[in-house]
């Protein structure tokens, strides 16, 4: 007698993120086992991300050091925007055309520094290295030292944020535990009016640690350490300001490993991505894993970045971007939906290999290369094809001890105009993929949403971009995975709905 077809139907494969925590088995299917090369657009599909677009049309005076390793857009209040970037040991300002903007006899020999815009001058902090300031004013980077306002011996740190009115600075060479404060509105007074410091040694809850993060939110100054996570309040007035707060055993790994999205802090723990989140009626600090679908994964990758890991935020592309230098590695968190456990939807990237990150003033997206200053944009890395790959865990179709016998599989895809798709499936875990390939039709969309009859195109343009294929598939087993795989060459591209078909056989 024949037997029915069963089906599971895949809406907005991936929509939940990767999940490589859970036994594949026990997950939803709108959970993927891979996700590449992809974001989470904002309809909630499995999406293209963007590429990049080399601003930079001279990387000669990159010679061939690294590339752009650390970067920052200066906002002055008349209007004017100067970008600020760092590589091959030099200070320099443009997109395409970088300028050297060091100060002369000043020497360096590290590219990371960490760009602050305090009160129309944009400050330069590494650690071991006199501070350099850029005054709009004079429009000139000299050693905070030779500055017309600076007072005192400028602190050599690695952190420094601008926050309550005055820049903070942590992170010394031989010293991790005390945080020197500016005069207020005086980025480089460090001596004399409300300037001063504080040493946090006996605070710390677990005894000892060392800080590598500094943090403002809701009114708060965050302290991270390695280890534990001090809150203070009352920092628009240093010299009273009060520990509200203690958090032991999480803390932050790196000073770059920590960005604010306006509503959240978000860093990385050698635990995995999270996040402190805070009321003003809660004087607790409640802790979120944001990376909870992922965290062997991240643990794994931050026990093998011998370089810097760097987070950034993006308001326009709504993500929050975790970097593994070395590794060419990085995770995208979607901050548009979050999981009802509050964790974040996660793709993400390879090919690309960014150093950093920068937004401007406009929300554009910034991408420090090897090759100069990029743009997050288009779909091609810098005129170079790069290939999305989306897989889903195993699917048992309600029983796992039952033969499947696949039938059809059916796919709708957004966009991706005469794109190659590869369609692909595998039985009981093998790894040993069979596929099928066919190319999508170009996209026949009438211009300005105006048909050849000068009326309303049917449905609106976006109907005309859904693109559907079935095929027939073959082979048996208990459970199957299904994966789809295409070169992204200059059209996006989004999955929409994946229909498997199989016939259910005999128990084994």
């Amino acid at each position: 007698m024949a037997q029915q077809l069963q089906s599971i139907t895949i809406t907005a494969p991936g929509f939940a993120g990767i999940n490589t925590q859970d036994a594949p088995l026990s997950q939803e299917p709108t959970f993927a086992a891979v996700a590449d090369n992809c974001v989470i657009d904002k309809e909630g599909r499995i999406a293209a991300r963007k590429g990049y677009s080399v601003l930079t049309t001279d990387d000669t005076i990159l010679g061939s050091s690294d590339g752009i390793e650390s970067m920052g857009e200066f906002v002055a209040e008349d209007g004017d925007i100067t970008f600020f970037s760092a590589g091959n040991n030099l200070i320099m300002s443009g997109t395409t055309t970088l300028t050297d903007v060091t100060p002369a006899s000043y020497t360096i020999t590290a590219n990371d520094w960490k760009f602050v815009s305090f009160n129309n001058h944009m400050y330069m902090f590494q650690r071991g290295y006199e501070p350099l300031v850029y005054s709009d004013s004079t429009g000139t980077v000299v050693a905070m030292s030779s500055h017309a306002s600076s007072t005192g011996t400028p602190p050599q740190g690695n952190e420094c944020i601008a926050a309550f009115g005055r820049l903070w600075v942590a992170d010394f060479t031989a010293d991790k535990s005390t945080i020197y404060w500016s005069d207020l509105l005086n980025g480089s007074g460090w001596a004399g009016g409300s300037s001063g410091s504080i040493d946090i040694t006996k605070v710390w809850p677990t005894g000892y640690d060392t800080i590598t993060a500094l943090a403002a939110h809701n009114g708060f100054l965050i302290i991270f350490g390695k280890n534990s996570i001090l809150v203070y309040a009352g920092a628009d007035n240093p010299s009273t300001m009060s520990l509200s707060d203690t958090i032991s055993n999480i803390g932050c790994v790196q000073r770059d490993a920590v960005v604010s999205t306006g509503k959240d802090i978000i860093f990385l723990d050698d635990s995995g991505v999270r996040s402190i989140s805070r009321t003003i009626q809660e004087k607790s600090a409640p802790i979120g894993d944001i990376s909870k679908n992922v965290n062997n994964d991240i643990k794994t990758l931050y026990a093998a970045e011998t370089g810097h890991i760097k987070m950034h935020y993006s308001p326009r592309e709504a993500f929050v971007l975790l970097n593994f230098e070395n590794l060419g590695v990085v995770y995208a968190f979607d901050t548009r939906f979050p999981l009802q456990d509050g964790s974040y939807r996660a793709t993400t990237w390879s090919h690309m290999n960014p150093k950093c990150f920068a937004s401007t003033s406009t929300e554009l997206l910034y991408i420090g290369t090897a090759d100069g200053i990029a743009q997050y944009t288009g779909y091609t890395d810098n005129d170079t094809s790069y290939q999305l790959s989306y897989f889903s865990h195993p699917l048992s179709f309600g029983s796992t001890s039952s033969l499947k016998f696949l039938k059809k599989i059916n796919l709708t895809t957004f966009d991706g105009a005469e794109a190659t798709v590869v369609l692909n499936w595998a039985y009981d875990y093998s790894g040993n993929y069979r596929k099928q390939a066919y190319i999508l039709p170009q996209s026949n969309v009438a211009q300005y949403n105006i048909s050849e009859f000068n009326t309303d195109a049917e449905y609106s343009s976006s109907i005309a971009l859904i693109k559907r294929k079935k095929i027939n598939a073959s082979g048996q087993g208990t459970v199957v995975a299904v994966g789809v795989e295409t070169t992204v060459d200059g059209n996006s591209i989004a999955l929409q709905e994946i229909n498997i078909q199989a016939l259910m056989g005999r128990i084994v």
